[in-house]
C-alpha cells in the first residue's frame, strides 16, 4: 500500500483495540501507525492519506466515548480527499442499535469532503434497526463484527474487507 495509512480506534474492553492491531497486521501497518483516540489529537490525521476508524457501540446505539472530543475535532480539520474507512464493534442481540457507532461516525465525517470507503455487504448480518446500515445498497457503512456472538466469522469478514479497502485506496 503506498498511501500512508493510519489507524484511530475508541474502546473500552479492548475488543475495538485488538481488532485495530488485527488491521494493522493485515495491512502491514506499524504500531506508531495505530493510534487510541483517547490519547491522540485529532490534527494527528494530517500526516495520512488513508484513516482507518473503529469504534464500539455502548449503551442504547451510542459511539464509544473516547470519539466524542475526537470526532468533533475531526469535523473542523481539512479532510478534502483523504480516504476513511470506518470499523465497529457491536452485539447482534442489540438488534435495534447494532453497531451504530459506525453509522454515527460516518454521518459526522460525511460532511467532510473525505472519501469514505469500505462499505460491506449486510447480508449475513442479523439485525432489525442499524445507523450504520444502508438501505438504499443493502450494505453497511463499514466493516462491522461481532465479537460476543460470532467471532468465528471475524477472521473472514477482517480478510474480506481488507482485500476491499485495498483495492479502494489504490
Amino acid at each position: 500500500m503506498d498511501k500512508k495509512t493510519g489507524i484511530f480506534y475508541g474502546s473500552n474492553t479492548g475488543t475495538t483495540a485488538r481488532i485495530a492491531r488485527k488491521i494493522g497486521q493485515l495491512l502491514n501497518i506499524g504500531d506508531n501507525d495505530i493510534h487510541d483516540v483517547a490519547k491522540t489529537s485529532p490534527s494527528r490525521v494530517a500526516e495520512y492519506d488513508v484513516l482507518i476508524l473503529g469504534s464500539s457501540t455502548w449503551g442504547s446505539g451510542d459511539i464509544q466515548t473516547d470519539w466524542l472530543d475526537f470526532v468533533n475535532g475531526l469535523q473542523v480539520l481539512d479532510l478534502k480527499g483523504k480516504k476513511i474507512a470506518l470499523f465497529g464493534c457491536g452485539d447482534e442481540t442489540m438488534s435495534d442499535t447494532f453497531c451504530n457507532a459506525v453509522g454515527e461516525l460516518r454521518d459526522r465525517l460525511v460532511r467532510t469532503q473525505a472519501i469514505l470507503i469500505g462499505e460491506y455487504d449486510a447480508g449475513a448480518y442479523e439485525f432489525s434497526e442499524s445507523a450504520a446500515y444502508d438501505p438504499e445498497t443493502g450494505k453497511m457503512y463499514g466493516l462491522v463484527l461481532d465479537e460476543v456472538n460470532h467471532p468465528e466469522l471475524t477472521d473472514t469478514r477482517l480478510h474480506t474487507w481488507i482485500q476491499q479497502i485495498s483495492e479502494e485506496i489504490l
